[in-house]
């Protein structure tokens, strides 16, 4: 039996695991070698690893890790999970069973692309999410912010930190009076008509197409896209989600505890506000040490 299985060997589970292994606590990783940010292709604002590509990092993870010996990383999915604490059962894509005192959920989210041609195609090479990821990069330039909600009214007034020329998408979205009054103050125009197709040159955006006919060119379009959990291992087990403008998110305490003993939960999948490489491996870091302090008799 491992003393943890992780589930979601990413950001947050590999630095889990690394805490782990430190420790010399029996630890087994599970993952599908899918990432959330495989489609961009550099991550930025990771101190030490800036502007490197994230499979890049993720790799060297993975070799540095191959140093403890209580560590095991599998190339597999996690099928199925049961029992509680100090008896977790896990049956892999690859039939195996394992069992395990402690779970550590990792395994993220998933952005769910609108049906709109071009968007996908331009995911994370001109459509991005984060401007702490990708600002620097294309500050000063023309961005485009596709209106998603109340929040979109903050990221308008925050991107104005990198740019003086931004363009607001409502998207079919009716924008508050007051709210289009600010943004008219700060001199963001807002482009009314639902996105129809993103025009692009291999995911490099030329403009954006609307269903009034009007066509906006840009440089970068910032979106938040709806998510949701990249598996749903979390609801056979009965954890507590809360409720977030993209989704939801697994509820954790301040030790990285899910409502259910024994399960600790990290990364994406537990962050509601601005998701990053940086918080999620503090978080799969904390998930692991204190899973570590959980078993000390």
């Amino acid at each position: 039996m491992d003393d943890v299985i992780i589930i979601g060997g990413s950001f947050a589970g590999l630095a889990g695991a690394l805490q782990l292994g430190r420790a010399r606590r029996k630890v087994t990783v599970l993952d599908t070698g899918l990432p959330r940010n495989r489609f961009a292709g550099h991550s930025h604002g990771l101190l030490g690893h800036d502007h490197k590509p994230p499979l890049d990092i993720l790799a060297e993870a993975r070799q540095q890790l191959a140093r403890y010996p209580t560590i095991r990383l599998v190339s597999a999915r996690a099928d199925s999970v049961s029992g509680a604490i100090d008896d977790f059962n896990v049956l892999t894509s690859d039939g195996e069973s394992l069992g395990a005192r402690r779970l550590i959920l990792s395994y993220g989210v998933a952005d769910q692309m609108p049906d709109v041609p071009g968007f996908a195609e331009s995911w994370g090479t001109s459509i991005v999410p984060c401007p702490y990821c990708d600002g620097f990069e294309v500050a000063g330039q023309h961005w485009g912010l596709v209106w998603s909600g109340p929040q979109s009214h903050n990221q308008a007034r925050l991107f104005l930190d990198w740019t003086d020329k931004l363009t607001l998408f409502a998207d079919g979205h009716d924008i508050p009076p007051d709210i289009q009054a600010d943004l008219a103050r700060r001199n963001t125009p807002v482009v009314d008509g639902r996105i129809v197709e993103i025009a692009h040159h291999k995911g490099h955006i030329a403009t954006v197409n609307l269903d009034t006919g009007r066509n906006v060119a840009v440089d970068i379009l910032f979106a938040n896209p709806r998510n949701k959990p990249s598996a749903s291992l979390h609801e056979s087990l009965g954890v507590a989600t809360v409720a977030t403008p993209a989704g939801i998110a697994l509820k954790v305490d301040e030790r990285r505890q899910t409502s259910m003993p024994g399960i600790y939960a990290a990364g994406d999948l537990t962050t509601p506000f601005l998701p990053s490489v940086t918080q999620a491996s503090s978080q799969g870091a904390m998930a692991g040490i204190f899973a570590q302090q959980s078993m000390v008799v």
